[in-house]
């Protein structure tokens, strides 16, 4: 081997030793230069630096809008107005509901209505009167015996609509009921009829000397109204 290999083969392997550490070397110092060119920057926040800030900082004063009176004061105060508060709401309340129910009760001609006395000592027997009592005729029958026997003895059973003649009155010689026609509304003609009791001459329902429907297309018996007899010769209707 010649003296000028010998040469190159030992600088080759002189530099191959070296190039780590002048790596490590060369970013060494790039890492300084950056801190150092990091440190010398010329931007300045607009918040300034947190020591300035520190120093700058107020904490707003309320204390010119705190009670100058003791809590227990503010509290009966309180508990004053919130009561005050409730009743006043309670009252108005009530004077709502009040004119309300006024307003939804019946009228006095409605309420003069709603009850009727009749003397019952004019009626003759075998006699029928008819009275208006809220807007409808009413019936009353002064039955004779005859025709309350001929009432009790009917077989009410297969009737269509079913009902014995003791369900129907209070006593047996009087007979109050409704005299509107249960099939479409017509007032019945007493003392007529297959049954010798009424008979609606609109569509030809009969009805016996009980009220009860016995022939024609009418479904139901008449209808006997709310009464009570207050004296042996009253009748109260409602």
């Amino acid at each position: 081997m010649s003296l000028s290999a010998a040469s190159s083969s030992i600088l080759r392997a002189c530099a191959r030793q070296q190039l780590p550490s002048s790596r490590a070397a060369i970013a060494s110092c790039q890492q300084r230069r950056g801190v150092a060119d990091a440190s010398k920057s010329t931007f300045d926040s607009p918040f300034g630096s947190s020591k300035e800030y520190s120093s700058t900082l107020k904490i707003p004063d309320f204390s010119k809008y705190q009670s100058k009176k003791p809590p227990r004061s503010n509290q009966v105060f309180s508990y004053f107005m919130a009561g005050s508060l409730g009743l006043a709401s309670a009252v108005g309340a009530k004077a709502t509901v009040q004119d309300f129910l006024v307003n939804m009760s019946a009228s006095a001609d409605v309420l003069a209505q709603a009850k009727v006395e009749i003397g019952l000592g004019a009626i003759p027997e075998g006699k029928n009167v008819i009275i208006k009592w809220r807007g409808k005729p009413v019936f009353i029958r002064h039955r004779t015996q005859d025709e309350i026997q001929e009432a009790q003895k009917t077989e009410w059973q297969s009737l269509r609509d079913p009902q014995a003649d003791e369900d129907r009155v209070q006593k047996p010689e009087w007979l109050v009921m409704l005299g509107v026609c249960t099939h479409l509304g017509c007032v019945p003609i007493g003392e007529s009829g297959d049954y010798g009791g009424w008979f609606c001459p609109c569509h030809g329902s009969h009805y016996d000397i009980s009220g009860r429907i016995r022939k024609g297309p009418a479904p139901l018996n008449l209808e006997v109204p709310q009464y009570n007899f207050p004296s042996e010769d009253t009748l109260v209707i409602g």
